[in-house]
């Protein structure tokens, strides 16, 4: 399964490269997905939602190709970061009928959650399926290690990424079979 890694912050400073790069490490252990990284820091795109613009026309494939997302998100005063939502919408039919998993942190207890319920609307705008569990660090700051590693202690994390991942691939081979059988929409 083809699966794009959102990378949701383009702050300086930000804690998302972390994190990514940690559920990319979890994913690849795995042999039945194939992961592609989009930093929303590397293609920031034009607020117009222009679909000429050619940072959009770039990443179009990528995320056209992709059978699944993840979307690793920073809580910004209770929601996603503009850059992330500029992102999305930016494309329309690359995100239908595809399923997408959420990794949330945030400097407080939400963990990111209020973020990931607001993309679970955005997305179901979209048709895509939300997976149900996902994962979070609450006080994203205590997950680090004295010598910078994160997570500190990762064996919950990945019991959860695992979960998301299984939920994520059922659903990308159910729906990319349906989507043979019959093309969405039709």
């Amino acid at each position: 399964v083809r699966v794009a890694l959102l990378v949701g912050s383009a702050r300086d400073g930000r804690l998302a490269p972390d994190v990514a790069g940690w559920f990319a490490r979890v994913t690849a252990r795995r042999d039945d997905l194939v992961l592609d990284v989009v930093d929303v820091a590397e293609h920031l795109l034009p607020a117009s939602l222009d679909e000429a613009d050619p940072r959009a026309a770039a990443l179009r494939p990528r995320l056209g190709g992709a059978e699944a997302y993840v979307v690793v998100v920073p809580e910004y005063n209770r929601s996603v970061p503009g850059p992330l939502k500029t992102l999305i919408d930016s494309f329309q039919t690359e995100w239908e009928a595809k399923p997408v998993g959420f990794v949330g942190y945030g400097l407080g207890m939400a963990g990111g959650v209020r973020a990931i319920e607001h993309l679970r609307q955005i997305f179901a705008e979209f048709h895509c399926v939300g997976m149900k569990d996902v994962v979070t660090f609450p006080r994203v700051l205590e997950h680090y290690a004295a010598d910078g590693t994160f997570p500190a202690e990762p064996e919950g994390a990945e019991a959860a990424a695992k979960l998301m991942l299984d939920q994520l691939t059922w659903w990308a081979t159910a729906l990319r079979e349906a989507k043979a059988a019959r093309p969405y929409g039709t």
